[in-house]
């Protein structure tokens, strides 16, 4: 699993209820953690609104809050737990679910009277949580939801969750342990949900789950049906009947599994974007053997040589640990070597946490020391900002299709395709015409700098 920066999403909230003269009772929503989470957000907000619950404003208005946390890292810990901390202050009823939630103790220890604590998915036993706390309102027929499901992304993209848990076994991680195994959904329903997300206006659907790649082998791959015709429960497959639908689609968390070389002959064709997030972790292979990483990193070298022949224009980004037990200075030098070599388009870091729970606390090796982890994290991003600085300046004189996220009269910010929103870079340009959000827009770059592009629209 990659870490993600972590967001706090309040929810909007919907119009009030006034077709039976009560007012709808109110639930308080915190969403933290990686994208796979706000998915999970979207569906339990999916089902308070089909059974007519509005979103309150604040927690002080609000019947029950309802924090959906991240427990991946201490970090994450720590903002979950300060979360549901500012939730109790202000309101008695607190529901906590998540994948914080799969693992209690340490909840219950600073908050013995919560209302309810669940781990993640369990979306049943959060909605028996809030009836608890408030009954629903009598006639849900008045609160339907629209095709698509409740969103908490912009209108103009949408997170697209194929499957949940994970097979793989990292020394660093505790997912598995939290979410389980993997367990795919049937490719009909994938590509239904997609049929809704673009018919509500949705023009990129960033594809999420724990192991990408891995989609369907829980499933041996098996055929279900959408639009009358057999789809296979496998990566390839359901890219090509993604990339169908006539939008943007960005694959992300892609383990480097032989299969994903076919995937690139969908970029090049441009039936999908060509980007891939592969979460390479680190090239020494001491480290990724104690990481239990699969690959090493001069084959890896040469595949991302052969993709970058087949699709020219494709975008690599990853995340990397820094300071990972026994991780040496030649380790290190290693990495940056390598960085260097493969040329990653956009590269992030983390600096090793030693999670509970985490097979690398067992592995019986030296522990870098946090002076020295976090001279390595600036040493790294520094080099990286360099490589990007570079790659971005390449760019200078061509025209590139980009999506706006923010609209404006003159001026407006957008992504290319080599971009996800809020983790890479964005486009800031100039035009003649105004710009709505989900525009896509050809634009001349004129100018870039260590991360973002300049340009006119054109």
């Amino acid at each position: 699993m990659t870490p993600q920066p972590q967001k706090n999403n309040h929810a909007p909230p919907p119009p009030p209820d006034t077709a039976t003269g009560t007012p709808a009772p109110k639930i308080s929503f915190v969403s933290l953690g990686c994208p796979k989470a706000l998915v999970d957000s979207e569906r339990i907000i999916g089902r308070l609104r089909a059974e007519g619950y509005n979103l309150a404003k604040s927690h002080q208005d609000a019947a029950a809050v309802i924090v959906n946390t991240c427990g991946f890292l201490d970090t994450a810990k720590a903002e979950s737990l300060a979360a549901i901390g500012a939730a109790a202050a202000e309101n008695g009823k607190v529901i906590v679910t998540g994948c914080m939630g799969a693992e209690p103790a340490a909840i219950l220890e600073k908050f013995p009277d919560l209302h309810w604590i669940s781990g993640p998915q369990d979306f049943g036993s959060v909605m028996r949580a809030v009836h608890e706390a408030v009954a629903p309102p009598h006639d849900p027929f008045l609160d339907l939801l629209p095709p698509q499901g409740i969103k908490l992304t912009p209108r103009h993209y949408a997170y697209l969750k194929i499957s949940e848990g994970c097979n793989n076994r990292c020394t660093f991680c505790i997912i598995p342990k939290l979410r389980g195994v993997l367990v795919s959904r049937e490719a009909g329903d994938i590509l239904r949900e997609a049929e809704k997300l673009v018919a509500a206006g949705v023009k990129e659907l960033l594809i999420i789950s724990q192991d990408t790649s891995a989609y369907g082998l829980d499933l041996n791959y098996a055929e279900s049906s959408f639009r009358g015709r057999p789809v296979k429960a496998k990566f390839f497959d359901l890219a090509r009947e993604l990339g169908q639908f006539g939008v943007w689609v960005r694959l992300h968390y892609v383990y480097p599994y032989p299969h994903v070389d076919d995937a690139i002959e969908l970029m090049a064709a441009g039936k999908i974007l060509p980007y891939l997030d592969i979460p390479f972790q680190h090239a020494s292979p001491k480290i990724l053997r104690a990481m239990r990483r699969p690959g090493g990193a001069g084959k890896v070298l040469e595949r991302i040589s052969k993709w970058r022949a087949v699709c020219p224009g494709l975008t690599l980004r990853s995340t990397f640990i820094v300071g990972f037990p026994g991780e040496s200075e030649e380790d290190f030098e290693l990495l940056l070597d390598w960085l260097q070599d493969a040329k990653i388009d956009r590269a992030g870091a983390f600096k090793y946490e030693p999670v509970a729970g985490a097979a690398a606390n067992d592995l019986g090796l030296p522990p870098v020391a946090p002076e020295v982890a976090e001279i390595r994290y600036r040493r790294f991003m520094e080099h990286c900002q360099k490589i990007s600085a570079g790659k971005l300046k390449e760019k200078i004189g061509k025209r590139l299709a980009v999506i706006v996220d923010q609209g404006g009269s003159r001026a407006s910010v957008g992504r290319t395709a080599g971009d996800a929103p809020e983790i890479d870079g964005k486009v800031h340009l100039v035009s003649r015409r105004p710009l709505r959000q989900g525009d896509i827009v050809t634009v001349k770059i004129e100018r870039s700098d260590a991360y973002d592009l300049y340009g006119t629209a054109i």
